[in-house]
């Protein structure tokens, strides 16, 4: 009687969507804009750009959140750091 409950339970949970076995939502499979647009090129001088890989706090986003490839996340983190040295962005943000 119990087991039926606790199957029934996690039927409905598996029909609502979104979770699968483990509790993980899984999301939109993210694609690497550089590879797919092959004339974006990435440049230290273009802010507006690196901007988007970097977090509020300062902080250089992860691979697995802007959904770059190993190659053009390592060149966007190395462009993102010559911003930095040249102060055309912030090493952390002046907000607390």
């Amino acid at each position: 009687m119990a087991r039926d409950r606790d199957r029934d339970s996690r039927d409905r949970r598996d029909k609502k969507g979104g979770a699968d076995k483990k509790g993980f939502k899984k999301g939109k499979k993210k694609y690497c804009q550089f590879c797919a647009d092959k004339s974006t090129l990435i440049d230290y001088k273009d802010v507006a750009m690196l901007r988007k890989f970097v977090s509020d706090r300062g902080k250089i986003r992860a691979r697995r959140v802007t959904g770059n490839c190993v190659q053009h996340q390592h060149r966007v983190a190395t462009a993102v750091k010559n911003a930095r040295e040249m102060a055309l962005l912030p090493y952390s943000s002046t907000a607390r």
